[in-house]
């Protein structure tokens, strides 16, 4: 399964996106017209996730969180915040193997990161990219 595939199933899949996606180039249309609410509330779940969590990563005040849960929709940036995160998320889970070890693993400080737990890295691209770095290096057997 490619990451793509792994974040639209943690997303909820085609139901929930209302259309069929097989390349990341075709969620281009879906983050601009924003996600639906109930992906980021499926992402929350799966990864035992609080909203004081998911508010910081996506830079999200909690009466955004409120209003966006009312209205059902995330808007453009905001889609885009929430692909970045899923992205790790999902590379996290295929690179450790359970989700139950990657939730584990993005809350725990970690050396590779000077002793930063992944997931306070999230809410921006570079530190993003830098815990995808750590978990490209964990794939190819560097140990962080």
């Amino acid at each position: 399964m490619s990451i793509t595939d792994s974040i639209i199933s943690l997303w909820g899949g085609p139901s929930i996106l209302g259309r069929t996606v097989h390349a990341e180039h075709e969620l281009i249309p879906l983050l601009r017209q924003g996600l639906p609410f109930i992906a980021l509330e499926r992402i929350m779940e799966a990864f035992a996730l609080s909203r004081e969590e998911v508010a910081e990563v996506l830079d999200l005040p909690a009466r955004t969180l409120t209003r966006r849960k009312q209205t059902q929709r995330l808007a453009a940036a905001e889609s885009d915040r929430l692909y970045r995160f899923s992205r790790v998320l999902a590379h996290a889970e295929l690179v450790l193997g359970t989700r139950a070890k990657a939730t584990q693993w993005l809350h725990r400080p970690n050396r590779a990161l000077n002793g930063t737990p992944p997931l306070a890295l999230l809410d921006t691209d570079i530190g993003a990219t830098e815990v995808d770095d750590v978990l490209g290096q964990l794939e190819h057997g560097v140990f962080s």
